[in-house]
């Protein structure tokens, strides 16, 4: 019997509009439904050129002039604000550099000398030549 019951087709699924479906109402509604797809073709910029005739030429004028010269400002401080930051930083570089290397080398100076002492005097002489302007040699003996 679930045999007969699988293969029993009522043809009701075969129906594709009921009589619901062919009121008046839904029959407008589905009108509008395809008023609002044809809108839906129309790109930005068509949008735009339409809502731009709106206004008067003088307005368009204005905004034309205001939004093109905003944009070259916006490019030219870009433009003079990379080539600042390029004088500055390479003027820095070229000024602060032979500084840098002067003190480094002076560093390395004192090191050295204070590694020699260290090794002809022995270890507590480094410690002793750091000190040894503020302590007095001691008095002779008799």
């Amino acid at each position: 019997m679930a045999r007969g019951e699988d293969s029993i087709d009522s043809g009701m699924a075969s129906l594709t509009t009921s009589s619901k479906d062919l009121t008046p109402e839904k029959v407008k509604s589905d009108d509008d439904f395809e008023d609002d797809e044809e809108d839906e073709d129309e790109t930005l910029v068509e949008r735009l050129v339409g809502l731009g005739e709106m206004f008067p030429p003088r307005v368009r004028d204005a905004t034309h002039i205001i939004a093109t010269t905003t944009c070259k400002g916006i490019k030219s401080f870009y433009g003079f604000a990379c080539s600042a930051a390029w004088v500055v930083f390479s003027s820095s570089i070229i000024l602060f550099a032979p500084l840098i290397f002067e003190v480094e080398r002076a560093q390395m100076e004192e090191a050295q000398r204070s590694q020699q002492k260290q090794v002809l005097l022995g270890p507590n002489s480094a410690m002793a030549g750091s000190m040894g302007g503020t302590l007095k040699p001691p008095p002779p003996t008799r």
